[in-house]
């Protein structure tokens, strides 16, 4: 009796195995997880970002006469931005999303305010570690609009498959909800312009 059991269970595990990979539960799983791989890399970017942010602030409050306001701007959003966590499930959550990407954006802008202002400070501009750390940024801005797009489409396939039928019926019976993207903003769909080539005009003046 108990190996006629085992049997049983046996061919209801196939079944169950057979009818999920033949409604799209594997395939919801594997790209649910490429979402949230993509979702690391954003997140390891802008975590890099944040880390080259104190070095730079240091580096430009040595120059006495540099606008303390915008120093003042760029570290308090880096201290907003680090208060904000999104897990892997808010991705589904428009409000986080939106909140966590106006955050990261407006410290997009700050950081392309103080690197302009930097413009005017001639020896500010010839320190190596100042350029170094410009170079830093420049390369993980770069990257993070990368990842940011690698991001949009993992979403896009993930999205897409959802509403398709009738992979639509697993998705709702196993909560695979639509994930947010990442939207352009005016002046934040761009890298913050980080060319520290030397103003002629400045320096003559």
């Amino acid at each position: 009796m108990r190996k006629f059991k085992n049997i049983v269970n046996i061919a209801l595990l196939s079944l169950l195995l057979t009818v999920f990979s033949g409604c799209g539960y594997n395939s919801l799983v594997e790209l649910d997880e490429k979402v949230n791989q993509a979702w690391a890399q954003v997140e390891n970017q802008y975590q890099r970002r944040a880390d080259l942010i104190p070095n730079l602030v240091k580096t430009v409050q040595g120059y006495a006469d540099f606008e303390k306001g915008v120093l003042t701007e760029v570290t308090e959003l880096r201290s907003r931005v680090g208060q904000i966590k999104l897990s892997t499930d808010d991705l589904s959550d428009e409000e986080k999303f939106k909140q966590f990407q106006d955050a990261q954006d407006k410290l997009s802008g700050a950081l392309s305010r103080l690197l302009v202002v930097a413009e005017n400070y001639p020896q500010l501009k010839a320190n190596e570690n100042f350029l170094t750390l410009q170079s830093q940024l420049e390369g993980t801005e770069n990257r993070i609009s990368v990842e940011r797009k690698k991001f949009n489409e993992a979403v896009q396939d993930y999205n897409t498959t959802i509403r398709r039928f009738p992979i639509l019926i697993t998705a709702k019976i196993f909560g695979f909800r639509e994930k947010q993207y990442f939207k352009s903003a005016p002046g934040t769909d761009k890298a913050p312009d980080v060319n520290f080539e030397f103003d002629k005009k400045k320096e003559n003046k």
